[in-house]
């Protein structure tokens, strides 16, 4: 089950469908609290997956700010620092 939803407000480039459709999964799952629906709840996390997708990409595409994009693979890093720090990990 997923921990995270990432955030994919203003990153260069911005956020993609897949990205927007991952997090809508990711969040799916988590409010219906199975990874792997049964066939007779299949169709409402589909409908709500698709209704919660499109719902992002409008919030993601009202968004305004000021500050500039953050690049992707300098926020991994920063990530993965903080993940070693806290977990005492490397790698």
């Amino acid at each position: 089950m997923c921990r995270n939803i990432r955030q994919l407000h203003n990153f260069a480039p911005p956020a993609t469908s897949d990205e927007v459709q991952a997090a809508a999964l990711q969040y799916v799952r988590k409010i219906g609290g199975a990874a792997k629906p049964s066939q007779a709840n299949q169709a409402a996390y589909d409908r709500a997956v698709a209704e919660i997708g499109e719902a992002t990409q409008r919030l993601l595409d009202s968004l305004v700010t000021t500050a500039p994009p953050k690049d992707r693979e300098e926020e991994a890093i920063k990530a993965k620092a903080r993940s070693a720090a806290r977990f005492g990990t490397t790698g």
